[in-house]
């Protein structure tokens, strides 16, 4: 296991995991649903072994990291350690600061619903540094490396059969509402994770093509593509300008083309995502 972890990413997964773990002891546990998630599992372990959740949560983890690196080894990753220390830890603060927390409201509806978008927002924040929660991502790990599940598959099938355990110690609706939660996290997920993925791709036609290229690589530090472009009403020879923004980058970029060229011929299409080394903010050029 010889993964470099940056400060910035240590930020990142403490910070991740905080998200992670406030929904499942201040929204989850209280209100008795069971998302499909190794915490979920937990909940219902609970009400068999007489062992704190944080206990639980530990010794779970600890067997699933013993598994991990005996079945999958070098593509183990540490932050996969640390964020399956760092549940249980969180897990036992809490339990000493706030030992009984109330229900967040009234609704499970409404309950399980902030309980989703908090945990989907935690959860991205940790795939975007190719981290994880730990928990059933090792589970999905192990089962894609020896029977070739694909990791996604394996990850709904385990979190609808811990959903479905709820029936043991909870009733049917509760049991409906497991399921459906573990559903639409799904979902959810999916759309946190494009939405930090999504980019303008923006075209530009104008004979100020020199000034506007200037502008994207020195003042917003990203690249630019030029084309040489044949109009096909006059059969005139342009340039066009192509490069590849962030929404907030992009608003700068017309701003100054309207101020530019006013006339100029721009296009836009969304990117859902970026594959290869996008030009992450290189220094500026003098």
């Amino acid at each position: 296991m010889k993964e470099k972890i940056s400060l910035k990413e240590y930020m990142i997964l403490l910070v991740g995991m905080f998200f992670v773990s406030v929904p499942v002891y201040y929204i989850m546990m209280p209100s008795k649903f069971v998302v499909g998630s190794l915490s979920g599992f937990i909940l219902v372990l609970a009400n068999f072994i007489p062992l704190k959740v944080s206990v639980l949560t530990f010794i779970l983890n600890a067997i699933l990291l013993v598994l991990g690196f005996l079945l999958i080894g070098k593509e183990f990753g540490a932050k996969t350690v640390i964020t399956s220390l760092l549940l249980p830890a969180y897990l036992a603060l809490f339990e000493v600061v706030t030992p009984n927390p109330p229900e967040l409201t009234d609704n499970i509806i409404v309950n399980l619903l902030c309980f989703i978008i908090c945990l989907s927002f935690g959860q991205t924040l940790l795939f975007n540094i190719n981290a994880s929660s730990g928990g059933l991502d090792i589970v999905a790990k192990i089962l894609n490396k020896y029977l070739h599940f694909e990791i996604g598959r394996s990850l709904m099938i385990a979190g609808f059969v811990i959903a479905a355990t709820s029936i043991f110690v909870y009733d049917r609706n509760t049991l409906i509402i497991s399921l459906l939660g573990t559903y639409i996290d799904g979902i959810v997920l999916d759309q946190f994770l494009d939405g930090t993925h999504i980019r303008k791709k923006i075209s530009i036609i104008s004979p100020e093509y020199e000034e506007i290229k200037d502008f994207v690589v020195k003042k917003l530090h990203r690249g630019v593509t030029l084309y040489n472009a044949t109009g096909g009403w006059d059969n005139s020879e342009r340039i066009e300008l192509v490069t590849i923004l962030q929404n907030n980058e992009y608003a700068s970029l017309l701003e100054y083309v309207s101020k530019t060229d006013p006339k100029a011929f721009i296009t836009v299409s969304t990117v859902g995502q970026v594959i290869g080394q996008w030009n992450p903010h290189i220094k500026k050029i003098k």
